[in-house]
């Protein structure tokens, strides 16, 4: 595997700057690259980049990592690499506080939605003052499939959770969106998840479909 590099814990994606924090993550995702691609970032988040880390890197690490890029390039720093960002979450909590306190940016977290199953605790919280946006991946309306799309470990608890984590953390965060990918589901599936998101008061995003 790999030697962990500061590209692959920091990686360009059009205007943000993305930081790859761990490899783990509670799902196995049917969809996922990660199911099937050799570590490569190849569906237009990590470039030729290579993202599976060979050990979780530390502050020094990442904020070394920070250090070699050009920061005014970026509009917004988004923690989204090859795994869940909150199965990291004390050092996302602390990355996330430093890239204010030095860069003034906007922060964004690309999440399943599962950090407070996977930490044990409602983490909504501690997202305040230090994260702008939380975009969570919904991917389906439907609990059934979502839990045979995503493959959680928490299983039935998966999509309640994430529905509840999406409630909670938009009293702490000014800007939370709900994803889905165009194609994947039906117009029907789209409306009915619009539904969803205007329940828990947070925004519907279909994201367009990239070809890896």
């Amino acid at each position: 595997m790999a030697k962990t590099k500061a590209e692959t814990i920091v990686y360009p994606v059009h205007n943000g700057l993305y930081v790859n924090l761990t490899n783990r993550c509670s799902c196995a995702c049917t969809f996922c690259i990660r199911q099937t691609a050799d570590g490569v970032g190849q569906d237009g988040e990590g470039g030729e980049n290579n993202l599976w880390l060979d050990h979780e890197p530390s502050f020094e690490e990442i904020m070394a990592a920070f250090d070699e890029q050009d920061m005014s390039r970026y509009e917004e720093v988004v923690f989204c690499g090859y795994g869940e960002p909150t199965c990291a979450f004390d050092m996302l909590k602390r990355v996330a506080a430093e890239v204010k306190r030095r860069y003034s940016l906007p922060v964004r977290v690309n999440t399943n939605g599962q950090g407070s199953l996977i930490c044990g605790r409602d983490i909504a919280p501690e997202f305040e003052g230090i994260v702008d946006t939380v975009s969570i991946s919904l991917n389906t309306p439907n609990a059934d499939e979502y839990a045979a799309i995503v493959r959680s470990r928490f299983g039935d608890k998966a999509f309640p959770g994430m529905l509840d984590f999406a409630r909670e953390v938009r009293k702490y965060v000014p800007n939370v969106v709900m994803t889905t990918v165009e194609t994947t589901i039906s117009h029907e599936d789209e409306a009915a998840c619009q539904r969803i998101c205007d329940e828990l008061g947070v925004r519907y995003r279909i994201r367009a479909w990239v070809n890896s």
